[in-house]
């Protein structure tokens, strides 16, 4: 049996993940979904403490900032129940949440029967807290991603997040208005839900970028619509100032679009430059402006970048990493604990 401490509306991995273990036979309770963080947070404590009977195994996502105090405190509701848990680490600020509160990370990870991460990034980064972190990725399930092959890529792009903050948006139009000249049919969608008033910030900008008419702002929309979206675009850009292993970028890998993306936290540990993306600097418009036109450019790079893509992502399927959670959790229920 299985006890799976997850949250989120459009299902997130950890979700897919709860998903695909019901599938294989596996016993599953999830919570939760409440939006407001106190919920949140009093669904996972109860789930844990009214359900203790109906599961042998807890997991738990880890974040940094206000998110860290709910793993702390359901790991110390299952620790005073005796029940063994499993943390996986979430989000590219861990790194720098644990440089600030070191004792406190490395208390709740070593406290867990095992933590993984989905990139060699975190990995390499919170070994100092826990030695013995497993790697296991943010999988996919390639078969709801057609594959083409960019030949021959047109200037239309395409960006998928959430407009916050910290995946930097607002640089997107600045891109744009840096390739009307040479591409006058340049086209970006952009997409997904406002979570901090940067859809706004966005649009203010590629006003005053006055690429208005080249930039659609689509809204969030569901997990089944993702692959028509990516289909329509050939170049995908991640903007992104923070960043571990993002499923938007792998799905956009799985579809065959060339990726541009900023260089930080997990994304060297994920793409590789010139090989299956092309990384750039974060917050500099220009250099991804003339990573654009290379690709739009240089005879055989978009073929070369598509292809190396979609053999990434392909490593990437539910059917090579869901074999090894369950290998994982199955470890763990075999293993005493105190």
């Amino acid at each position: 049996m299985d006890n799976f401490l997850s949250s989120g509306s459009n299902p997130t991995p950890s979700e897919e993940l709860a998903v695909h273990l019901s599938d294989a036979g596996w016993q599953v309770i999830t919570a939760s979904r409440a939006r407001s963080r106190f919920l949140k947070l009093l669904d996972m404590v109860l789930t844990a403490f009214q359900k203790r009977d109906e599961y042998s195994i807890a997991h738990i996502s880890v974040f940094s900032g206000l998110a860290f105090i709910w793993a702390e405190t359901v790991a110390w509701v299952l620790k005073r129940l005796k029940k063994p848990y499993v943390l996986t680490l979430r989000g590219g600020a861990l790194p720098e949440f644990s440089a600030r509160w070191p004792a406190r990370v490395t208390r709740l990870l070593r406290s867990a029967a095992i933590v993984t991460a989905p990139s060699d990034y975190l990995v390499e980064q919170m070994r100092k807290n826990k030695p013995d972190i497993r790697l296991l990725p943010n999988p996919i399930e390639l078969s709801r991603y057609s594959f083409r092959l960019r030949f021959i890529p047109k200037p239309r792009l395409v960006w998928l997040r959430a407009f916050h903050k910290v995946y930097q948006p607002e640089l997107a139009p600045q891109v744009i208005a840096l390739l009307t000249e040479e591409f006058p049919n340049v086209q970006l969608t952009m997409i997904g839900p406002d979570k901090d008033g940067s859809l706004t910030k966005t649009k203010e900008m590629a006003a005053v970028q006055r690429v208005n008419e080249r930039v659609r702002f689509v809204g969030g929309i569901s997990k089944k619509e993702v692959p028509v979206y990516l289909e329509q675009a050939d170049i995908f850009l991640n903007t992104t100032s923070i960043d571990n292993t993002p499923v938007s970028v792998l799905e956009a890998m799985a579809c065959g679009l060339c990726v541009v993306s900023t260089n930080v936290g997990g994304i060297p540990y994920l793409l590789e430059h010139e090989k299956d993306a092309l990384l750039v600097p974060a917050g500099d418009a220009q250099t991804m402006a003339d990573a654009v036109r290379k690709i739009l450019k240089e005879p055989g790079l978009a073929e070369k970048l598509s292809s190396g893509a979609r053999q990434k992502a392909e490593q990437f399927d539910w059917t090579k990493v869901l074999p090894q959670w369950e290998k994982l959790f199955e470890e763990v229920l075999e293993t005493k604990h105190p």
